[in-house]
């Protein structure tokens, strides 16, 4: 493989939707390669090159395993690269939600009034 487009190539394997949006953002300096910053769509990438990507800011990283002519089915784009994304530490047993609180169901009114309880009674 001689190399592919960063742009085509990212919009090929399904990590952006267009690739007008991958050229901004290789312009805006959010994607790197192999830890230098690209600075052109143009830019050739090819297989073994590790690119990492800030986008809303999710952390992407992935290793590029080959390339494609043309944009394909998203099952055959998942085999174009591995994805080496560290995971997001958190506590054993817990998911927390944006606000930093444990998710899962609301409380139900029962539950409230158990805790309204709670809090006024003296102890």
């Amino acid at each position: 493989m001689p190399g592919q487009r960063l742009d085509k190539w990212l919009w090929c394997a399904r990590l952006v939707k267009t690739r007008s949006g991958a050229a901004r953002l290789i312009e805006a300096g959010k994607v790197r390669i192999n830890g230098t910053r690209a600075l052109k769509p143009s830019r050739l990438v090819k297989a073994g090159d590790v690119l990492t990507a800030t986008s809303l800011g999710k952390l992407t990283v992935v290793r590029v395993l080959g390339s494609l002519d043309r944009r394909g089915p998203a099952g055959l784009a998942r085999t174009l690269y591995q994805d080496l994304t560290p995971k997001a530490p958190t506590a054993p047993g817990q998911a927390l939600n944006g606000a930093g609180r444990q998710s899962g169901p609301r409380p139900t009114k029962r539950d409230r009034r158990r805790l309204d309880a709670l809090r006024n009674s003296d102890f």
